[in-house]
């Protein structure tokens, strides 16, 4: 299968609008769950009035929130696929930049020293676009994530010891939520990476925090480390929009990577209630939408 790079620079267009305006299903039935298990009265109103405003944003075809985030395109390449890498690269550029034009989206990417807005949501290394490889056969996916600075600024690393065990995990995770507040505008997906270097553990934390509500890490210790931590950010009483109640996040999400024997790296990066994400995925029929 030939990829056309004109097919894909389209298809990130489609894919940052798309996400900005509707929520995946997941997330959407995170909050009905949410709302049935909430104990407390304030937070079962708040949950309530945060699913109408995502109802009323999709019927009106308005952006869910109002930060377009910083976009990340995740492109995953399987078997037999043919392209050329460089040019998709910049058709993904071009479509985050039509989306951005076409689409009267508020650019939220600027130079990191001078603060100028090229008004394209685009900048040096921006996009982030990461690329992977599976199984697959015939298929190639192209998945974008708008992530707001809202949930990006409550990100973080640290190298615990490793006879710190297991506890030093816990502690951390659960100081970062309260640290987090209500700045992350609860509830959220908090994602969690343990192991590998500084640099691949914070890349895991990002993709444990955007990884579909339901799905639970490959590795069997990670998932049941979810279970034990998704339950204790509850007890913290943070609630919705940090208003008190039981529903602080979603869930918590792990990702592990083997590591050196004298270091532990651990990363947080947390992701807003509003956790958008879309997906496209090529075969040899067509291109499907989804997330």
């Amino acid at each position: 299968m030939k990829i056309n790079p004109s097919e894909v620079e389209q298809a990130a267009c489609d894919l940052y609008v798309r996400a900005l305006k509707v929520l995946p299903d997941d997330i959407k039935q995170g909050f009905a769950r949410l709302e049935r298990d909430e104990t407390d009265a304030m937070a079962k109103a708040v949950l309530g009035t945060m699913t109408r405003n995502i109802a009323v944003a999709e019927l009106n075809d308005n952006m869910l929130c109002q930060d377009t985030g910083v976009p990340i395109y995740n492109l995953v390449v399987g078997r037999g696929v043919e392209l050329d890498g460089a040019a998709v690269k910049d058709a993904i550029r071009r479509g985050c930049e039509r989306a951005t034009r076409e689409h009267s989206l508020r650019s939220s990417v600027v130079h990191p020293l001078t603060r100028q807005n090229e008004q394209t949501s685009c900048g040096r290394l921006v996009p982030v676009i990461n690329i992977d490889f599976d199984d697959r056969e015939q298929c190639l996916s192209l998945e974008m994530i708008p992530k707001g600075s809202g949930s990006e600024n409550n990100s973080w690393l640290k190298m615990a010891l490793p006879a710190e065990g297991v506890g030093a995990i816990h502690e951390f995770v659960v100081d970062c939520v309260l640290r987090a507040g209500a700045k992350t505008c609860p509830p959220t997906v908090v994602g969690v990476g343990i192991g590998g270097t500084a640099d691949l553990c914070m890349h895991l934390s990002k993709v444990a925090a955007t990884r579909a509500l339901g799905s639970s890490c490959a590795d069997p210790e990670g998932a049941a480390l979810e279970r034990q931590l998704s339950e204790a950010v509850n007890t913290l009483g943070i609630g919705p929009q940090g208003l008190g109640g039981n529903a602080t996040a979603f869930a918590v999400h792990v990702e592990l990577a083997a590591t050196h024997i004298s270091m532990n790296p651990v990363a947080v990066n947390m992701q807003c209630h509003s956790a958008r994400r879309a997906r496209a995925t090529f075969t040899p029929s067509g291109i499907e939408y989804g997330v």
